[in-house]
């Protein structure tokens, strides 16, 4: 039988992360959860992760900053990143915008309310690709 894929979940909001975390280990997946981007990126080089599903608002370093960072160490830029935002896409005046998202390389973006089977669909797709 395979090895469960591990998941890293990194997002500030403790409810939204224990629902997505919950949804992915219904699916199967191994699921470990960080509230920041400096946990986040502790997390992936103390157990590094098959996939990241990545918040774009954190505290400490936000999720442009530790896609940049991972995507930016031959280490980890294999790693297949779902990025998540609440911020509008015609949001363009801030560094939280759609365009500065998509432009740091993320695999993946989904706005946020992303439902579970949003996310789901996006993990499974990186992973078989």
């Amino acid at each position: 039988m395979s090895e469960k894929k591990k998941i890293l979940v990194v997002d500030d909001e403790p409810d939204f992360a224990s629902i997505v975390k919950t949804n992915l280990e219904s699916e199967g997946f191994t699921v470990n959860v960080a509230f920041n981007g400096v946990e986040g990126l502790e997390k992936v080089k103390a157990d590094r992760p098959d996939a990241i599903v990545l918040d774009v608002m954190m505290p400490e370093k936000d999720g442009y900053q530790v896609c940049a960072e991972l995507k930016g160490d031959p280490q980890y830029a294999d790693i297949p990143i779902v990025m998540l935002t609440a911020v509008a896409s015609h949001v363009s005046s801030t560094r939280y915008s759609h365009r500065g998202g998509m432009s740091m390389e993320a695999d993946d973006y989904l706005p946020k309310p992303a439902s579970a089977a949003q996310i789901i669909a996006s993990v499974k797709r990186l992973l078989d690709s």
